[in-house]
């Protein structure tokens, strides 16, 4: 199981995702940019993906 809280990556907020894989929270995450931070485009850019892989966390 994967861990992220957006809020390590974007100070203030409480959003956080548990899923089973790295590529099922990048699609949750992008949809949450998009959605909650203003993300206009359809995907994140590389360097936002290359800090949220820096954080997210495996859980039990």
């Amino acid at each position: 199981m994967k861990e992220y809280a957006c809020g390590d990556v974007v100070p203030g907020c409480g959003a956080v995702f548990r899923v089973d894989g790295e590529d099922e929270m990048l699609a949750l995450c992008t949809v949450h940019a998009q959605h909650d931070h203003g993300l206009t485009e359809p995907q994140m850019p590389d360097d936002l993906i290359s800090r949220i892989r820096a954080v997210i966390r495996t859980t039990a």
